[in-house]
């Protein structure tokens, strides 16, 4: 199995890859896989030109001449594709979201209709891989700050496994590892359930999900 991990986050130390990475753990105590991480702050991805050159081709590649089309090629070779990054303004980091533009490479210019929404038809058979989100805030709730970018993923990736975690800058406080410490042991655990059955179950993402400590305690350390 290979899997893919598109680290959106522009830091070298990561409160999100910290979750990714306990993920990742889960996942190879399950199940025997070979794992890609692509920086993507550290690849040259310009942002999206919209002249169709990529569906005038029908070649796959982006007709840029930058690191794009080796993201593409990572992407149709890999099983499991996931997305890793920080929420920016409720919604992705720009350099990421510059690859989400650029897979229109992927698709046609025809359509279909699919359960009442239109969308292009796919230029490979992508239907057997398996996508993950995990995103992490530094707001203390879920509520308000992560509805946005649910639709936007739904949209460009289907039925594909999200996972949601405010009040992640406490992974990187030295202090706060009695909080952080058991939300990784979870995600670990969380990557053994989606090894062995490609999916997490509502249980599983609310537990991810929970605030590490209670909002009015958050707010108060924050604004300290």
């Amino acid at each position: 199995m290979n899997v893919l991990v598109l680290n959106g986050s522009p830091k070298a130390v990561s409160d999100t890859m910290r979750l990714t990475s306990a993920f990742l753990s889960g996942i190879q105590k399950e199940t025997q896989c070979d794992i890609e991480i692509i920086d993507v702050i550290k690849k040259n991805v310009r942002p999206c030109m919209g002249c169709f050159g990529c569906w005038a081709k029908g070649d796959g590649k982006c007709v840029q001449n930058d690191d794009q089309n080796e993201i593409l090629l990572s992407i149709l070779k890999s099983d499991i594709i996931i997305w890793s990054f920080p929420l920016y303004c409720y919604s992705v980091p720009s350099h990421l979201k510059a690859v989400i533009d650029r897979l229109i490479p992927l698709v046609k210019l025809s359509m279909h209709e699919e359960n009442g929404r239109v969308q292009h038809d796919s230029l490979y058979d992508l239907s057997q891989k398996r996508f993950v989100v995990i995103s992490g805030c530094g707001f203390p709730d879920w509520e308000g700050n992560f509805e946005g970018l649910r639709i936007q993923m739904a949209n460009n990736f289907g039925d594909c496994t999200m996972v949601f975690v405010p009040e992640t800058p406490l992974l990187n406080i030295p202090e706060a590892a009695p909080l952080a410490d058991p939300l990784l042991e979870k995600f670990c655990l969380a990557g053994k359930e989606y090894g062995k059955t490609q999916t997490l179950s509502k249980k599983t993402v609310a537990l991810l999900e929970t605030p590490m400590m209670p909002k009015e305690e958050y707010l108060a350390g924050i604004n300290r």
